[in-house]
Formats: structure tokens, sequence, C-alpha cells
């Protein structure tokens, strides 16, 4: 599944080359600044995280979700597979609201990942 990467200051969720497919959509990215706040629920499939309709991309309940979900104002950009633990990662200045993926690596390797760029 979807991979978090930072390269510089940038954040990249690296898609597969079938989930680009999938998804209808590249890898998204944006800057570790843009990052509002980070969860790690145990459960991704459920109508508190998943807002909004699929549009584009591809979908079977549980199975796999891929793409952008859309509604009123907003922009989600999700990789789910299975029923695996996930991350919700709310971004405040970007082209998508959340980023709602699958979590492939460790959780702390994430949060290393997430943690803004010392000043100095």
């Amino acid at each position: 599944m979807a991979k978090l990467i930072r390269n510089g200051n940038d954040l990249v969720l690296s898609l597969s080359f079938w989930e680009k497919i999938g998804a209808l959509h590249s890898s998204p990215r944006t800057t570790v600044a843009s990052v509002e706040k980070v969860e790690f629920p145990d459960e991704l499939w459920n109508s508190t995280t998943l807002r909004g309709v699929r549009a584009p991309g591809t979908g079977i309940p549980y199975v796999v979700l891929l793409g952008t979900m859309r509604g009123k104002g907003y922009r989600d950009f999700v990789a789910i597979k299975g029923r695996e633990k996930g991350v919700i990662v709310t971004l405040n200045s970007a082209s998508f609201a959340r980023w709602i993926f699958t979590l492939k690596q460790s959780r702390s390797e994430v949060e290393t990942l997430l943690r803004d760029t010392p000043k100095g």
C-alpha cells in the first residue's frame, strides 16, 4: 500500500503503479509545514473517518478504497487496503484536506517523518 516518504521539506504519499491506476491520481505531495494533525485509528472503514463520495477512484467495501473522497468544501485522498490499522494526516494548506491510508510503516517511522525540521 501507500508509503509516506519525506524529501527535504516535502511529503509524498508514494503509490505503486497499480494504486495510481486504481486511484486515477498520481502520488499526492505537500509540505511538512502543512501537516496539522496525525491520527492512528484502529479502524478506517467507518462513517467518522470516511466522508463524502468517491470520485474518481476505485472502491470495494472492506477490500480496497483508492482515490478522492469529495464533499462540500473538501477533498480527502484515500489509499486503504483491507481492515488494517491506518493513518489520517490532516492538512491545513494543501489540495487535500486529509490523507487517509493503511499503515504500511511503523507508527514511530511515520511520526518521525512528520516532525518539522529543526530551525537553525
